[in-house]
């Protein structure tokens, strides 16, 4: 089947509204949002049902050509752009955006890949349920993006990864059969746990459709303090202190080196710093309860008086109203964006046992500065559940394009330094292509040959999102 073929025959699947063909309406799905990647394909196709991708996969298949799934494209490792050969084909799930259920009884939610996360929050707060998956992105990435990712973001601590938060999925697999797997049950002992395959697969498994996914009951009391901590030691003592006196009323606790929140005041326009004199670290941190009389203004202040008491707090502001609230997590949010407008930013996610998040930081700081004397470093991320975003940024006075020169000798520092205290160098962006060939270098070998015979059990061709996730 030649291209022209291919084409002709999926317009007749998905319709002229379907299709992209045209270069200036390409290019937006060639690239990542950060321009960091960039591919070229023989068409976009937009499925707007399941049996239209079903369809889509099917003819892909038959004409053996590959297949990119892509969500919201705001990924950071670049899986979900093509390559540059230009023979590949882009799905996009975008179309497929319906919200096909919400049942408060149960505490779920039943909605397509395209739905916007922002869309699945709004429609558990519909009916008083909360949805707690919340990241950066959460605007413009989709629910597919975000189970192919299985993303954290801020509220793993308490409610977990999308793995978590998922009960049943629909996915069109390399074959185009389709895997009817929508139960919101949360018991099911029925043999494999099949969902798990999909999730965090990036597309190279098959292609999720949709998903039941769990609410929450939801958040009417909150709490927020913006902390000044000495060091990240402190921060992991706070964290003891704060679920002591809190429990699982302790949804966020986010830190942030002085780096990360200079980089914010310079360029993210409103925000301003909550003390008159900086400090080297601080914590934002959130508790939050199903009532509105819980006193967690209390157990936050009681918690803070201790760490005082210990010298694990140096200075403290307790939001005052949503308003201040959105203030502080303004400064949390607008880290990875205000760290662009600084030239080069070489972008790690990395996790590592809690107890590790010190030694882990002192010890790849010195490496990086002993490589770059002058590197400014971004540490920022989700201590409770061990991620730090380790991102770089060139001297002051340094060049760009020298300074990208370095970057897989600068990884390697970051990923040998996580290694080495048992670590993961994807916590929660994936691994896409940006880290797909160094994963052999950290990965059980016994591991990765697992992951080779499920790719080629479901996938056998190697249709489905090649040159992604695994090392060749």
């Amino acid at each position: 089947m030649t291209p022209t073929e291919l084409s002709a025959r999926l317009r007749e699947v998905v319709g002229e509204a379907g299709l992209v063909t045209e270069p200036d309406q390409l290019a937006g799905y060639l690239t990542d949002w950060r321009d960091a990647y960039r591919g070229n394909a023989a068409v976009v196709v937009r499925p707007a049902t399941t049996a239209e991708v079903a369809a889509v996969v099917s003819l892909c298949r038959d004409a053996g050509v590959a297949l990119v799934p892509q969500g919201g494209n705001t990924g950071l490792c670049g899986g979900a752009v093509p390559d540059a050969s230009g023979d590949q084909v882009v799905l996009s799930l975008t179309r497929l955006r319906r919200i096909r259920e919400v049942d408060p009884a149960n505490q779920t939610i039943t909605v397509e890949a395209g739905v916007v996360l922002q869309q699945v929050q709004q429609a558990a707060a519909a009916v008083d349920r909360f949805f707690p998956l919340s990241l950066g992105a959460e605007g413009s990435c989709t629910i597919g993006g975000n189970l192919s990712t299985n993303a954290g973001g801020t509220g793993v601590l308490r409610y977990g990864t999308m793995r978590d938060l998922t009960l049943g999925l629909e996915v069109v697999l390399p074959d185009g059969r389709i895997w009817h797997g929508l139960r919101g049950l949360r018991k099911d002992n029925t043999g494999y746990d099949l969902k798990h395959l999909f999730i965090g697969a990036e597309g190279t498994l098959g292609v999720i459709t949709a998903a039941v996914l769990k609410l929450y009951p939801a958040l009417h009391g909150r709490a927020t303090a913006w902390i000044a901590l000495p060091s990240p030691q402190a921060a992991v003592d706070l964290i003891e202190i704060l679920r002591a006196r809190g429990g699982d009323r302790l949804t966020a606790f986010e830190i942030m080196s002085r780096q990360s929140v200079d980089f914010v005041l310079r360029h993210v326009p409103g925000t301003r710093d909550p003390f008159t004199s900086p400090h080297d670290w601080y914590a934002l941190v959130e508790l939050g309860d199903t009532r509105t009389d819980a006193d967690l203004d209390g157990l936050l202040e009681a918690g803070l008086a201790e760490a005082f008491d210990r010298g694990l707090a140096l200075d403290a502001v307790v939001a005052s109203g949503s308003a201040q609230v959105a203030a502080l997590w303004a400064l949390r949010e607008g880290i990875s964006e205000a760290q662009n407008h600084e030239g080069p930013s070489l972008k790690h996610d990395v996790t590592v046992p809690v107890s590790s998040i010190a030694a882990l930081v002192e010890r790849t700081d010195r490496a990086l500065q002993e490589a770059v004397p002058g590197i400014r470093i971004v540490v920022y991320g989700h201590i409770g559940d061990g991620n730090l975003h380790y991102n770089l940024s060139k001297p002051v006075d340094g060049d760009d394009e020298e300074f990208r020169s370095r970057a897989d000798e600068l990884a390697r520092i970051v990923y040998d330094s996580t290694s080495s205290f048992d670590g993961s160098i994807s916590a929660e962006h994936g691994l896409g292509q940006s880290k797909r060939d160094v994963m052999a270098d950290y990965k059980d070998p016994v591991a990765l040959d697992l992951m080779r015979g499920l790719k080629d059990l479901l996938d056998p061709v190697g249709l489905m999102n090649p040159g992604k996730v695994l090392p060749d």
